[in-house]
């Protein structure tokens, strides 16, 4: 990658998907087991990722300031921002879960964690909950290796969105009921379309996980 790539990233089954380009060049779509694995594919992309970063150590009424900003600039959209529970809570528990019950077990003691770490007490949705190991890959890597921080950057698809539509948000969700809202993907697909994304672009299935190199496969 040369100097002026950028990638946009969020966590998925698989691991990690990037949309990345070089300067005036086609964007591109891979998928990354690991997050160490992304930034040894794209060494010198500026990075833009829909996870939290900087985790409080207590939180507050509407959340970080990150998150009580953008909250104003997107009117009906704005529940898609949830505000991101304390450090603790998100350390209360690092298993690899082998069962359901387990999982749950262990929501319910990140919860109980997060409700001591806030005002007003507020536990940790199963949502917010199912992305917390990609949360600690991240954070692990930026206490890790602090020069990522000049190039890693906490993003969010529907503030993307609102700025690429002139500062007005969707008028449509992207899901209704924790399903794909059609129409709402349809939306920002044609809003994509307009910044010049090629349709059959947006169309595609996401490729196949990519295999970490041999370098990365040893760090790990």
């Amino acid at each position: 990658m040369t100097p002026g790539a950028l990638a946009g990233v969020d966590g998925c089954k698989a691991g990690w998907i990037a949309v990345h380009r070089e300067a005036a060049a086609a964007p591109s779509v891979s998928v990354f087991p690991s997050f160490h694995a992304l930034l040894d594919a794209l060494p010198e992309a500026t990075i833009a990722v829909d996870m939290p970063i900087g985790l409080p150590d207590f939180s507050r009424r509407g959340g970080r300031g990150p998150e009580a900003l953008v909250r104003p600039l997107l009117g009906a959209r704005q529940s898609s921002v949830f505000a991101i529970p304390s450090r603790a809570a998100l350390y209360a528990d690092t298993s690899d879960f082998t069962t359901v019950e387990g999982w749950y077990e262990a929501h319910r003691r990140a919860s109980a964690v997060a409700m001591g770490t806030s005002d007003p007490p507020r536990g940790v949705s199963i949502q917010a909950f199912g992305i917390f190991s990609k949360i600690r890959e991240i954070d692990a890597l930026l206490i890790a290796k602090p020069d990522l921080r000049g190039r890693v950057f906490e993003s969010h698809p529907e503030v993307a969105f609102c700025r690429l539509n002139g500062g007005a948000a969707m008028a449509l969700p992207k899901k209704i009921k924790g399903a794909v809202n059609p129409a709402g993907m349809e939306e920002r697909k044609a809003l994509l379309c307009r910044h010049g994304y090629e349709k059959a672009f947006l169309d595609q299935a996401p490729p196949r996980v990519l295999r970490a190199t041999t370098s990365s496969t040893r760090r790990r």
